[in-house]
């Protein structure tokens, strides 16, 4: 990986080359803003697509709720049409082709920051894909070796039946961490891992490892990413299973059977994955991740009986009796109460957080995921009552439902980077 800061010209110029490279081109998006401007769209996805009338720039336009797509024919109506969009004042360009990637960030002094990272094995290099009714594009296909070593395909390399929908969230959570490290690199959030350096992901509570492999499968041999792994679970068997898996699959990687909160790492993690921690095992994981001042967290959160149960001994606040008064509403009202306290107590510490759908609710219920960046220090003490922001709203909420949320106690706690 290289990086380098151009003037913004230039480095519009670089990015516009990519885009008309209709011959390589795989993918590009447009997203972010740049300081004190904002353009209309919330982002943009561009791929060369073969119409019966010709090869077209496919431009997909995204609002705050739906997408807009455009076809313009290669040639003048493509170019004009690159030309508008590199124009908009976009904050971020990451462009994908056959060749590299490469990623553009507009700073605060208005130059580009730009890091590109060429692709070293052409089986990893993807074919841009120009069907207008394309087949979904899958970040690992079937028959990659990860599948077959975690017992997920049968003997011709095709995914078993009722290892589906495992296959689905697998691609699911790719598409969420491409999408997140590309863009905390990018915006400075998060370093530029070299050979020299690996990113260093911990996944706590790993379980058997199906979403700890697949991360590191597509980041280093998708995106060309050196990872460094380590995996953390209570138990004994899921420690000696990944060991097995990863030396099989030749990857240098530490498993380790332990509780979170005990886990000790021989650095500080650049990326902290909790995917279906169960309970306050979520908590324990958060906690973890802002002791570390971890640059980017993947929080999963499953069941949340913790704060449901703190709800049926509680008062019932004037008046929201209606909210938990029958079983099913009051469960799913801990589900949201829970991941808000959460996401609020993020906040204070320095993270930009976004509560988003993991997993389409067609396939399981369990389908939010929490993406924490950090982006700067403290926001204020959460609990001391007298801070403006996420504290007060925190504050505010425990008291009103009369609950102490495990991840605020933890924070509070002595060593647990309470402000």
């Amino acid at each position: 990986m290289s990086s380098r800061t151009e003037t913004l010209p230039v480095g519009l110029a670089l990015t516009r080359e990519r885009l008309l490279a209709e011959g390589e081109l795989v993918r590009a998006i447009g997203s972010g803003r740049r300081r004190a401007e904002a353009p209309v769209w919330r982002r943009v996805e561009l791929r060369w697509v073969d119409l019966k009338a010709g090869r077209h720039l496919q431009v997909t336009r995204y609002d705050a709720t739906q997408a807009h797509a455009a076809n313009h024919l290669q040639g003048e109506a493509a170019e004009a049409v690159v030309d508008e969009l590199l124009a908009a004042p976009f904050g971020n360009w990451t462009v994908e082709t056959s060749a590299e990637l490469l990623s553009l960030r507009v700073t605060k002094k208005g130059e580009a920051a730009i890091h590109t990272s060429r692709r070293t094995a052409a089986s990893s290099a993807p074919e841009p894909a120009r069907g207008h009714d394309r087949a979904k594009e899958r970040l690992l296909p079937e028959g990659d070796p990860v599948f077959a070593e975690l017992g997920m395909t049968d003997a011709q390399g095709r995914m078993k039946p009722s290892r589906m929908a495992k296959y689905r969230q697998i691609e699911d959570f790719l598409r969420i961490l491409d999408r997140s490290v590309a863009d905390a690199v990018a915006k400075g959030h998060l370093r530029t891992p070299s050979a020299e350096d690996p990113l260093r992901i911990v996944d706590l509570g790993c379980g058997n490892g199906y979403l700890t492999f697949a991360a590191h499968r597509f980041l280093t041999e998708r995106r060309d990413i050196p990872v460094r792994l380590t995996g953390v679970d209570v138990k004994e068997q899921s420690r000696d299973h990944n060991a097995a898996v990863a030396q099989r699959l030749g990857i240098d990687a530490l498993f380790v059977a332990g509780t979170i909160g005990d886990a000790v790492l021989p650095e500080p993690p650049d990326v902290v994955l909790a995917l279906h921690a169960c309970d306050t095992a979520t908590d324990d994981a958060l906690a973890r991740a802002v002791e570390w001042e971890a640059p980017l967290v993947l929080a999963a959160p499953c069941c949340h009986h913790d704060i449901a149960a703190q709800l049926r001994r509680s008062p019932t606040p004037s008046p929201y009796s209606s909210l938990v008064r029958d079983g099913i509403l009051r469960e799913r009202f801990a589900d949201t109460l829970t991941d808000a306290l959460r996401a609020l107590l993020l906040r204070g510490r320095g993270y930009k957080v976004d509560v988003m759908e993991f997993v389409d609710s067609a396939h399981t219920p369990r389908n939010t995921l929490l993406r924490a960046v950090r982006v700067g220090g403290a926001g204020g003490s959460v609990g001391s009552g007298g801070s403006a922001g996420p504290a007060d709203e925190y504050d505010a909420l425990v008291a009103t439902w009369a609950i102490a949320p495990r991840l605020g106690d933890l924070l509070a706690a002595p060593g647990g980077n309470g402000a």
